[in-house]
């Protein structure tokens, strides 16, 4: 497991990068695609976008409109402490999927 880390999540393994990876894409460009893909998925169907949104307000950060960026973006310590629960790493970037299934499972009201 050279810089990359893998998972077997659902029966399936996962390719995680991690922070500072030299591969193929930087930390960033992870974030950015997971978070470009879920917007072209929730603008396909609109009932995702609603369980997105919802997950998204609940992981905002305590008093976010008290500081600048004044929006209401996760802790990075948060994230990083939910990566590490869920993936047993702290720079694990999470496959849409189970973003989209966990925002499921929220928007079904469990």
């Amino acid at each position: 497991m050279n810089e990359n880390t893998r998972r077997r999540v659902g029966g399936r393994a996962h390719h995680f990068p991690r922070a500072g990876d030299s591969g193929r894409f930087p930390i960033l460009m992870s974030w950015f695609s997971l978070g470009t893909t879920l917007a072209i998925r929730a603008i396909v169907r609109p009932s995702l976008a609603v369980d997105l949104l919802r997950v998204a307000w609940r992981f905002r950060r305590r008093g976010w409109y008290r500081q600048a960026p004044f929006l209401p973006i996760p802790a990075h310590e948060y994230t990083r402490w939910r990566m590490y629960t869920a993936y047993g790493d702290a720079d694990a970037i999470p496959p849409a999927e189970d973003v989209i299934r966990y925002a499921r499972w929220v928007g079904s009201g469990r």
